[in-house]
């Protein structure tokens, strides 16, 4: 089965296009592409999932061909969008599959919404971003970017997040759709992870976690993914050895393996506690406590 792209319009007036394989009755999975990438960041990923998933990998504003707004960069808009996807799409429940840095707005996401998102999926995804030591020096680099950005710049940046080499017609391909985000969202976007607390968002997470980490990641340590394992109540770590930051482009068949495994095991879990609720006295579908 082939990719099919979609655009969905999200209220306000945002556009959005996305990837869509698998089965219409598979269990819903929405990959969450990393900084400046677009869906086409998952292409090898997307082939090698099981068709019994029904997999979803939108591209997120100012990149790719999305909807390119003044301003909206934080992890918090991206979050927004996130769920409006989920709501536009009208997906009742979904694993989260965050890639790099979109991992941060998937476990927002997470923490927003305990009862649609059965499962929260993390592939090199940072638990802070600003006390890495290569962050302000990317910022560096990124805060002069104008347009049109140099095609040298985003191949070295982009050949620099595996441990082997990437094969040349995809990266010429996550080259062309980085290029598509203007420099402006380059800065607005990195400024938002630089400036937010992404270690505060690590305990509200209260859905089943798998952290991926590879162990030759020069973006990541694995302290720093350890300690999303223990701010996650129900968090495990899985290394890829000889993987670098994407492990999804070093190790695409293990990646597929490993989501698909995780997504029918949540999935199962989350349906017989739905079964649970529902053969009790009074029983509906959960909700989390509060308001």
């Amino acid at each position: 089965m082939s990719v099919t792209v979609r655009t969905v319009t999200l209220p306000g007036g945002l556009t959005l296009p996305y990837a869509e394989r698998g089965r219409r009755d598979g269990i819903p999975v929405v990959l969450v592409h990393g900084y400046v990438d677009s869906w086409r960041a998952f292409e090898p990923l997307l082939h090698r999932l099981p068709l019994s998933l029904h997999a979803f990998a939108p591209t997120q504003r100012g990149h790719g061909d999305a909807g390119k707004p003044p301003g909206g960069y934080l992890p918090r808009d991206f979050a927004a969008d996130l769920s409006a996807f989920l709501d536009r799409l009208e997906l009742e429940h979904a694993v989260l599959v965050g890639g790099s840095s979109g991992g941060v707005q998937a476990r927002m996401a997470a923490a927003r919404l305990p009862h649609r998102v059965t499962g929260l999926v993390l592939l090199g995804v940072p638990a802070a971003l600003a006390d890495k030591p290569g962050a302000e020096e990317l910022w560096a680099t990124v805060a002069e970017l104008r347009d049109p950005i140099a095609p040298d710049f985003v191949e070295r940046f982009a050949s620099g997040l595996t441990a082997a080499p990437l094969d040349p017609a995809f990266l010429r391909t996550v080259v062309r759709e980085n290029l598509k985000a203007p420099a402006r969202v380059w800065r607005d976007t990195l400024r938002g992870l630089l400036d937010t607390d992404l270690r505060a968002t690590l305990p509200h997470v209260r859905v089943p976690t798998l952290v991926v980490w590879g162990d030759r990641d020069t973006v990541l340590s694995r302290a720093d993914q350890e300690s999303i394992v223990d701010a996650v109540p129900d968090a495990r770590l899985v290394v890829y050895e000889g993987a670098g930051h994407v492990v999804y482009w070093d190790s695409p068949e293990r990646a597929a393996r490993d989501v698909a495994e995780f997504a029918e095991r949540v999935t199962a879990s989350h349906a017989a506690r739905e079964a649970g609720a529902r053969s009790r006295p009074g029983g509906g579908p959960g909700r989390p406590a509060g308001p």
